[in-house]
């Protein structure tokens, strides 16, 4: 039985920055010779890969969790009419 509920986004920008931190060291040992401006755009492409995995997600655990308990999905922004 699971603790807690999976974060994927959250390990998506983990693995990130484990991957810029391992770029960096090689820089610094000498092993690789990168301009600091490289790192930048790998760092924002990283989080914005990890936001997107996040809200995927996100979708996922909302429109599963409103099958469970029978709520009508209001992920497109509809309501139920007025009665």
């Amino acid at each position: 039985m699971l603790r807690h509920e999976i974060r994927p986004g959250r390990a998506v920008a983990g693995l990130v920055m484990l991957a810029l931190a391992g770029g960096y060291a090689a820089d610094a040992a000498g092993a690789w010779r990168v301009p600091w401006t490289f790192f930048l755009p790998l760092l924002f492409g990283g989080l914005w890969l990890a936001a997107t995995v996040t809200w995927v997600s996100y979708r996922m655990r909302r429109r599963r969790d409103a099958r469970r308990t029978g709520a009508p999905d209001s992920s497109r922004g509809r309501s139920a009419p007025a009665r």
